[in-house]
């Protein structure tokens, strides 16, 4: 068998199953967030559902392309790549239009796409490639200064420059890959606690609103009071999570049937087939469906950390885990924010959510994985 063969041989074809069943089933979330009873074929280009699917397609040429590389190049040119990243981050403000707030869409003639959601894939490339480079151990905190500022620089650029707070939060799933290679867990730890300190200061002790505005905008300020039970605005700020719970809450068990979500057919929830999705399935699947989608991704995310336990360099295992770090966290806010559970800050579910940017954005990063993976049949241990 030659080494071409051997790489189809070694693809994780399971991997490869989960990522299309969560996305053919977005597909037809799509179709059903956005259904009316005048509603045009799911292939229709009229409707959302017809624009995905033809993402969905451009997002397996991708992912085809992306096998076909020779797995020693993503290692070779992971610091130009993260360079040219840095440099299109830095760009995008300048010609991106404010959409609710945000510069971080750039406008490619009929197609729009966000920088920062491929930012992440060449981001842990980055870092994969510093942590394995030969010699290289986390002993000291010193250790992890450059790979912490390698996810520090986007990061910002992302948060500061073009005010998309969802997309950069993101990038704090890195620490859980700097706690596998042996960072201290009093740090993730020390972490948490803050977390809780501050929203227990938030919750219980008056903040001067000058002190608000100068680290929140207003929009976000007014989500963490909602979420914190210190304003109630269920026609504002509150709305969102109102409705996406009365969505989720009236399928009960089994749903009410494809097609026969009310909630959604009236248009109650906004972002219904974008970030809050998950509120159709609700509705429409009941909580039968919305379990069974949480354990799709459950083993999902679990057959990543499997893939990354396999690897025999530092480099693909870093990576793979950034992988599974990045999908958790995505898959963990999603949720929990349609639940009411954490502050809305817009990030989509990976693969379910309309939208093309995202969708080959979490190929890349997917894929590269798979194509990593597959070559490591032919390294030693």
């Amino acid at each position: 068998m030659n080494r071409r063969n051997s790489i189809w041989a070694g693809i994780d074809w399971t991997t490869v199953f989960l990522f299309l069943v969560i996305a053919l089933f977005g597909w037809v979330n799509i179709y059903g967030a956005g259904y009316n009873f005048e509603q045009s074929s799911i292939l229709s280009f009229s409707n959302r559902a017809g624009k995905q699917f033809v993402w969905l397609l451009t997002a397996l040429g991708l992912g085809f392309v992306i096998l076909l590389i020779d797995e020693k190049t993503y290692d070779i040119l992971g610091y130009w790549l993260y360079g040219f990243m840095l440099l299109v981050l830095l760009a995008t403000p300048f010609l991106a239009h404010d959409i609710k707030g945000s510069m971080s869409w750039i406008s490619l003639g009929p197609v729009s796409l966000q920088p920062a959601e491929f930012a992440k894939s060449f981001t842990a490339i980055a870092v994969a490639k510093y942590m394995g480079r030969y010699g290289w151990q986390l002993r000291t905190w010193r250790d992890l200064v450059v790979p912490a500022a390698m996810v520090c620089v986007p990061m910002f650029i992302i948060m500061v420059l073009q005010r998309e707070t969802g997309s950069a939060l993101v990038f704090a799933s890195f620490l859980l890959v700097f706690y596998r290679q042996g960072m201290t867990g009093k740090i993730l730890l020390y972490g948490a606690l803050a977390v809780l300190a501050v929203v227990l200061v938030l919750r219980f002790v008056p903040i001067p609103d000058a002190l608000w505005d100068a680290v929140l905008q207003p929009h976000q300020r007014v989500r963490i009071e909602v979420l914190l039970g210190l304003k109630d605005d269920p026609a504002g700020a509150g709305y969102n999570v109102a409705q996406s719970l009365i969505a989720i809450g009236s399928g009960r068990f089994f749903g009410k049937g494809f097609l026969q979500g009310t909630q959604t057919k009236l248009r109650f929830v906004p972002e219904q087939d974008t970030d809050f999705i998950f509120c159709t399935v609700g509705e429409e699947w009941g909580f039968v469906g919305s379990v069974g989608l949480v354990l799709l991704y459950m083993f999902f995310i679990l057959r990543i950390i499997r893939i990354a336990e396999r690897q025999r360099d530092v480099f693909s295992q870093v990576y793979a885990y950034a992988v599974a770090s990045i999908f958790l966290c995505h898959f963990t806010i999603n949720i929990g924010m349609v639940l009411g559970l954490l502050p809305v800050i817009g990030i989509p579910l990976p693969f379910f959510s309309y939208g093309g940017s995202s969708l080959w954005g979490f190929t890349l990063l997917l894929f590269i994985l798979l194509r990593l993976d597959a070559a490591r049949i032919n390294k030693l241990h």
